[in-house]
């Protein structure tokens, strides 16, 4: 009986020293990955984005969120100017995730620096389809609109998501630029007016009204 009490207390303890050791490297395994997210936003504020970038990609096949690493990865991209690595790997994050809203406007940015209009408007689209009203990705549509010079687009799309948001100024000046463009004078200077409620020193709305 002793022999066999032995042998129990033997196995037990070996289960004990297991259980420490495996919590021991699970827990060294999460200190590092936490690690290396740290390193990547401390580079990231320090405006060192390549080495951020770094980071993130050496430790992409690691990371226990590869979505979200995919889509830091894609800014970090982004911001460095890498737009076509930005979009594969928005694109990657997508892949993982179609119903990522994040990712979805993400891919926005490269896409407006590459001027891809129609690409950057078909995913601000998709966005809208489950949240209509999404502030940014209209912004983003209203962009492509300004930068195809499609000024009565713009005038209807400012003018409807004005009512959605009527004290954003942002909105208000796509509105009077369209109107400017359009040759309506009186109307861009009525809206202009509006901005200046906004945000009293607004250059633009100053310059054109007092022009």
């Amino acid at each position: 009986m002793l022999k066999h009490d032995r042998i129990r207390q033997e196995n037990k303890m070996k289960k004990i020293i297991l259980m420490i050791f495996t919590t021991f490297i699970t827990n060294t395994a999460n200190a590092a990955n936490s690690d290396f997210w740290s390193k990547s936003y401390k580079y990231e504020a320090e405006g060192k984005y390549l080495e951020a970038a770094a980071v993130i990609e050496k430790n992409l096949n690691r990371s226990s969120d590869k979505e979200f690493a995919l889509i830091r990865y894609a800014w970090l991209s982004y911001l460095l100017g890498n737009y076509d690595d930005s979009i594969a790997n928005y694109q990657k994050a997508i892949a993982i995730n179609q119903e990522s809203i994040d990712a979805k406007l993400g891919i926005t940015l490269p896409l407006l620096a590459k001027q891809s209009y129609s690409k950057t408007k078909r995913y601000a689209k998709q966005v809208l389809e489950v949240s209509p009203w999404n502030y940014t990705a209209h912004m983003k549509i209203m962009l492509c609109e300004q930068a195809q010079k499609r000024w009565a687009t713009l005038k209807n799309h400012a003018a409807n998501l004005s009512k959605h948001y009527p004290t954003d100024t942002t909105v208000l000046v796509f509105l009077a630029r369209a109107y400017a463009k359009l040759d309506e004078a009186d109307s861009a200077v009525d809206i202009y007016k509006k901005v200046l409620i906004r945000y009293p020193d607004h250059y633009e709305a100053l310059n054109y009204i007092n022009q």
